[in-house]
């Protein structure tokens, strides 16, 4: 019998449920649900100013009927461009209360890309901080439907004394926005709400938000996830961190909110449990380390890059950690020598848990897979989660292949995306019927399945680069650099780092009559900021006079990672 049949896993689950029964809610009704029933516990704290779920679902009404009266309605897209901070979470929420999308981006992106973005979505509106208002403004100055600018300000959000030391530093180093009707203040938003709401109506089925991804091309899509495939996800997390109830408890939410694991994980698990969500709108090693100290979360998730600062910080060196009831690593491979020295840091600081490590994709809003409670196979990623099924097939086929085999990692369940956004061929390309009767996410990874059920993950079949858990496309790198007129060609590649895991790098020759130096280097630096996001930066331009070429004349971008790596 096939793997993916027989489900070996199961007999690892302890005392996880093997199946979840899924209310068919919306995720705005699902996290009221359990507002109502913890009213007075709190949602999330935003530097130091606590809210509860009374108050949080107050907002989130607050803000429908301000977005209502805006004129967003039913199926309409709405762009949120920030970090963790309040009023995201509350847009997220109140979007999805009168049945509209979030379409949800990295603050960072470069301009052209945010146009790229507001373009494909066709937003009717953004929201965005007041310090990124220069560059989200000239993105909808280039895109199609000219969307509203909504600016919102970290200081609302602050206690008196805060918001006074803010304005004194912080707000400071940014223009001030200018005296115009070139966009408005959330806050003046939020005083014009209708009066009332329209019937809450949303089907669990509707397409709630829209992450991107490369996809298994490499070339950015946006995903349509539903209310249910949040939903799902958020009570297989919940069952499987091993806690029968997360009520009062605290997540660090780290991870941010454009990201599906910071999304999916961080934010809705943490309230449809009734915990409390520790919004974090920048990571530093030094703010990890206060929240540590400070907040005693109960429970961490975060990319390999936060547990290898985690080892690093010296501030924490007679903290007692017995707090933590779950750590989760996911975004990236953990390699087995970090985990072993977590799992050392943890124990020597008073923690009974160790990190566990999960996989999956955006196109199933996040994790999927989860190593067991207190029990790990070295390299392996775990276990599928409730009513999901994972199958390693023959690459390029449905072919399902023997235990220890190497092929295509696929997966089935609950939380498989709706499909790529207006993008019928590659959504048939990556959703696929199997004879089995399922659909199956062809997820572009390399992997093999023990006999146990144990997943392991190898490598991504198509060229990506992961730094601090986002997703790079060297390709599109590539087409950004080779668009100076100074440039003949390039090649993109990621360099082993001990804190990013990887960093970019890129290798160009100029074209004839270019002599190669530190101004044109610094040259081509400054073109890639103004169109490439901060996290993808190329840390290094190298000159070449010309790049190692396959026999078929594609750049052998291999030599060029085996050259960095022997260095």
């Amino acid at each position: 019998m096939a793997l993916s049949s027989s489900a070996p896993w199961l007999n690892f689950y302890g005392n996880m449920p093997k199946t979840i029964d899924y209310p068919r809610l919306t995720i705005y009704q699902l996290v009221a649900q359990t507002g109502k029933e913890y009213p007075d516990l709190t949602a999330y704290e935003f530097m130091n100013r606590p809210t509860t779920y009374a108050e949080f679902l107050a907002r989130v009404d607050r803000a429908a009927k301000a977005l209502y009266a805006l004129g967003i309605r039913k199926g309409d897209r709405v762009t949120i461009c920030m970090p963790n901070t309040p009023q995201s979470v509350d847009c997220f929420y109140a979007l999805n209360r009168i049945g509209a999308v979030s379409n949800m981006i990295h603050p960072l992106s470069a301009t052209e890309e945010i146009t790229f973005y507001l373009n494909i979505s066709k937003s009717k509106a953004i929201l965005t901080l007041d310090r990124f208002y220069g560059k989200v403004r000239a993105a909808i100055g280039k895109s199609e439907l000219k969307p509203r600018l909504l600016i919102a300000k970290i200081q609302d959000e602050l206690s008196l004394p805060l918001k006074i030391g803010f304005n004194l530093t912080e707000a400071r180093k940014y223009p001030k926005l200018p005296k115009d009707d070139s966009y408005m203040l959330w806050t003046d938003m939020l005083k014009q709400a209708a009066a009332e709401l329209p019937v809450d109506d949303g089907a669990a089925s509707d397409c709630a938000s829209i992450l991107y991804s490369g996809g298994t091309t490499g070339t950015t899509k946006g995903i349509c996830l539903s209310s249910y495939n949040f939903n799902a996800l958020a009570l297989q997390t919940i069952a499987a961190s091993g806690c029968d109830n997360l009520a009062g408890s605290s997540m660090l939410s780290v991870m941010p909110i454009f990201h599906g694991f910071g999304l999916g994980i961080g934010i809705h698990t943490a309230l449809v449990g009734g915990a409390k969500c520790i919004l974090v709108p920048n990571f530093s090693i030094k703010i990890y380390a206060d929240l540590l100290r400070k907040k005693h979360p109960n429970f961490i998730p975060g990319v390999p890059t936060l547990f290898e600062a985690l080892l690093r910080t010296k501030d924490l060196d007679d903290l007692d950690m017995s707090f933590l009831r779950g750590v989760f690593s996911g975004g990236d491979s953990l390699s087995v020598e970090l985990k072993h020295k977590v799992d050392a840091f943890l124990k020597a600081h008073g923690a009974t848990v160790q990190i566990r490590e999960g996989y999956g994709t955006t196109e199933c809003v996040t994790a999927c897979c989860l190593t067991p409670i207190d029990y790990a196979r070295d390299g392996s990623i775990g276990v599928p989660f409730p009513d999901t099924f994972f199958k390693i097939v023959k690459v390029g086929t449905q072919e399902e292949l023997e235990p220890e085999e190497e092929g295509e990692i696929c997966i089935s369940g609950p939380s498989v995306m709706l499909g790529y956004l207006d993008n019928p061929e590659e959504t048939a390309q990556t959703l696929r019927r199997h004879h089995d009767g399922r659909i199956w996410l062809h997820t572009g990874d390399l992997g093999k399945m023990d006999a146990d059920g144990f997943v392991y993950f190898r490598q991504r079949i198509k060229r990506m680069i992961i730094t601090s858990g986002y997703n790079v496309y060297p390709s599109q790198l590539e087409n950004i650099i080779d668009g100076h007129d100074k440039v003949l060609l390039s090649c993109v590649i990621g360099v082993k780092d001990s804190y990013k895991m990887q960093k970019i790098k890129a290798f160009v020759v100029l074209r004839p009559g270019f002599t190669p130096g530190e101004a044109v280097k610094q040259e081509l630096l400054d073109y890639c900021r103004e169109r490439i996001a901060k996290y993808a930066m190329p840390y290094d331009i190298e000159f070449r006079d010309e790049l190692p070429k396959t026999l078929v004349g594609k750049v052998a971008y291999r030599v060029l990672e085996e050259e960095e790596a022997a260095k």
